[in-house]
């Protein structure tokens, strides 16, 4: 496909009569009718079409009517209704390639995408801080926009730091990219993410529009339950990021994207390197964990290595059912019968090898789960396994119907982990003031809330609530030497300055509607 073009920040307006545009003098590109909406389809010129008239003034063409307003948000309603037509391309047509996208980065995406940026985020290698940015985006978007356009930019090497691996001794690693390395990225994400969207499949979850690691969780409840599943297997990569081969990368990528400044940017963000103490290193596999592109690359890895492979060749050849749900690196395949579980097993080792890829033994492991194996361990007097998948511990139970469903809970490990943070943070502030105090301790158990808010967990946000409670206590009686401060006293202060309590976020009904069965 076709989509040649000067950048639509270059171009004329766009004017909904042939005789409007040649009085402009605007060129008509065959590629617009492809990728960006006419004044007459979209939704917002065609409300206000019928009391809009083309009018030539002293300063040139411009509108007129009742209505006329709406086109100050043109480049706006341009951009949005522009990658909705790539979604609705790359849909009709699977084999469709996209040659010409970059004229979709405009300045208006640039500066959505800037704003999206928290001005608490970390400067990159070039030390510029996010606010600084912001304040001169008017003086470098030009600039930037004019290097991606001649294939003249040159992504910066990403700043490696290490941030600590929960319950682990060793660290992880991070890149953090420039700020406006960031904003170029978040921008071609966004791009690339209007084709993709339509290719990636049903199972796949993380770093995509909509789809959140609750939608993850609930799948993989819900099927076990409902389906029929006796044997799981849960898996994650090692290495994931650092592993990603980058020939085979930019095969998957040339499947659909064919643009030539697009795939200039790809290569260079994977070439880019990191700087580490000072020093610059190369990097030849794997793409750094941190940056917006990194996300969806691995997702576009993942999406050819894993999902489309278990869908069109692994599903067809086993004689039971089987069910794959992935959140980026993690991912859990139900399976009815337990040869096919083994046999996908031996089968997903080699196709990992082939792209580099190396599965995490202490993570990965195969155990009879679901109601009929609650059932055998039942009559064998066995407890029935548990596993594990983005923080949350999966477990069997019988209602009080007596019927067979998925609980969940926080997993030990994440639970020990908010605590200790929780101490942590205490021990660092409790000189300020008692309001700050309980401001930051609400923050960090509203934030707790928020994700393992789900049915058949309230029994672990009560236990952070008590811990909140008691850590609280102590951290105050430390303040001075005069002794530890009594519950009498401390009463008094929670009246004053409450914690909040545990809320669930969803209910039975609404989580499972977030399911994606």
């Amino acid at each position: 496909m076709n989509t040649g073009g000067p950048p639509l920040s270059a171009r004329k307006p766009y004017l909904p009569t042939s005789r409007a545009r040649k009085a402009a003098g605007t060129r008509w590109w065959a590629s617009d009718y492809l990728i960006v909406l006419g004044a007459w389809e979209s939704q917002v010129h065609g409300e206000a079409g019928s009391n809009l008239r083309i009018v030539r003034g002293k300063h040139g063409l411009h509108s007129v009517g009742e209505k006329a307003s709406i086109y100050k948000d043109r480049n706006k309603a341009t951009m949005r209704t522009g990658l909705e037509r790539i979604t609705q391309k790359a849909k009709e047509d699977a084999n469709c390639c996209f040659t010409s996208l970059t004229h979709h980065i405009t300045p208006e995406l640039l500066g959505s995408s800037l704003q999206k940026i928290a001005n608490a985020s970390s400067a990159g290698v070039d030390r510029e801080e996010v606010s600084a940015a912001k304040a001169t985006f008017d003086c470098w978007k030009d600039e930037l926009l004019s290097q991606v356009h001649h294939r003249g930019y040159k992504p910066p090497p990403v700043k490696r730091v290490y941030i600590p691996k929960p319950g682990k001794k060793e660290n992880r690693a991070i890149g953090i990219p420039t700020v406006r390395d960031r904003v170029l990225q978040r921008s071609v994400s966004q791009v690339l993410s209007a084709i993709y969207e339509a290719d990636f499949l049903e199972c796949s979850h993380g770093g995509r529009l909509g789809c959140s690691a609750h939608h993850a969780v609930s799948t993989v409840k819900y099927t076990i339950s409902s389906k029929k599943v006796s044997w799981v297997y849960e898996a994650d990569l090692k290495n994931f990021f650092g592993s990603l081969d980058h020939g085979w990368l930019m095969r998957f990528v040339l499947h659909r994207v064919k643009d030539p400044r697009i795939l200039t940017l790809i290569r260079r963000w994977l070439k880019a390197g990191v700087v580490e103490s000072g020093v610059r290193q190369e990097t030849a596999c794997g793409t750094p964990q941190g940056g917006s592109i990194s996300v969806l690359l691995s997702n576009i890895y993942m999406h050819y290595v894993l999902d489309l492979w278990f869908e069109k060749r692994v599903k067809p050849r086993l004689k039971g059912e089987a069910y794959l749900c992935r959140y980026l690196d993690d991912f859990v395949v139900c399976f009815q019968l337990k040869q096919d579980a083994i046999r996908f097993q031996e089968a997903l080792s080699k196709r990992l090898a082939k792209f580099k890829l190396e599965l995490e033994p202490s993570k990965t492991s195969l155990i009879p789960f679901g109601r009929f194996a609650k059932r055998d361990c039942e009559q064998k007097g066995q407890k029935a396994p548990t596993f594990e998948f983005l923080g949350f511990t999966f477990y069997g139970v019988r209602c009080e119907a007596g019927n067979y469903v998925v609980g969940l809970k926080t997993a030990k490990s994440r639970l020990n982990r908010g605590m200790a943070t929780l101490k942590t943070k205490l021990v660092k502030m409790r000189h300020l003031p008692l309001a700050l105090q309980a401001k930051h301790i609400n923050m960090h158990l509203r934030g707790h809330y928020q994700y393992f808010g789900v049915p058949f967990n309230s029994r672990a946000l009560v236990r952070l609530h008590r811990y909140a409670i008691k850590i609280w206590r102590k951290t105050l009686g430390r303040r001075s030497q005069k002794g530890r401060l009594t519950w009498r006293k401390y009463s008094t202060i929670l009246q004053a300055y409450p914690l909040a309590k545990p809320k669930l976020k969803y209910t039975h009904l609404s989580f499972q509607l977030v399911a994606k069965l």
